[in-house]
């Protein structure tokens, strides 16, 4: 297996778009309802480089297989050194340890580029990306109750922060 983490690019985006829309489509990790489009998914990437945030991708045997990024927490001015992170991989790609080197990466890269601290939201549910965080360092600093919903069932949505210093 032949496993690169590097910086996305245009050719990129239809991968990207497709294991992003498996999760709207599938499961509670995206809290959107409807597919992205490959517009949408373009438009996106455009606005997260022009802004300096990096995308990243898992490429394994010449395949995206994984992606992660960050972006501002919030858009007032004193959330400035805050990001929050996504990170998300193919269903057949989890649990071999290709998430893990996205975050090391995308940590180092905030890291350098000044940031304080990081954050991710987490479905409740989500176990294993709760478990996963946790062993990069995150720690659980807020849960709030039945904030989202979709599929017909409320969602509960945990905060975990990292600090970057």
């Amino acid at each position: 297996m032949s496993l690169v983490i590097r910086d996305a690019m245009e050719m990129d985006i239809p991968e990207i778009l497709k294991i992003n829309n498996h999760e709207i489509l599938n499961s509670t990790v995206n809290y959107d309802y409807e597919p992205k489009s490959l517009e949408f998914q373009m438009d996106w990437f455009h606005q997260k480089t022009k802004a300096g945030f990096p995308i990243l991708v898992a490429e394994k045997d010449g395949k995206v297989i994984g992606f992660a990024t960050y972006g501002s927490f919030r858009p007032k001015p004193s959330y400035q050194f805050t990001i929050e992170h996504s990170v998300y991989l193919h269903p057949n790609n989890r649990g071999i340890g290709v998430g893990k080197l996205l975050m090391e990466k995308l940590i180092l890269i905030a890291k350098n580029q000044g940031y304080h601290l990081m954050v991710g939201g987490i479905d409740a549910n989500n176990l294993q990306s709760l478990e996963f965080h946790k062993k990069l360092g995150f720690l659980e600093v807020g849960r709030f109750k039945e904030v989202g919903r979709k599929f017909d069932q409320w969602l509960d949505l945990i905060f975990v922060q990292l600090p970057l210093e």
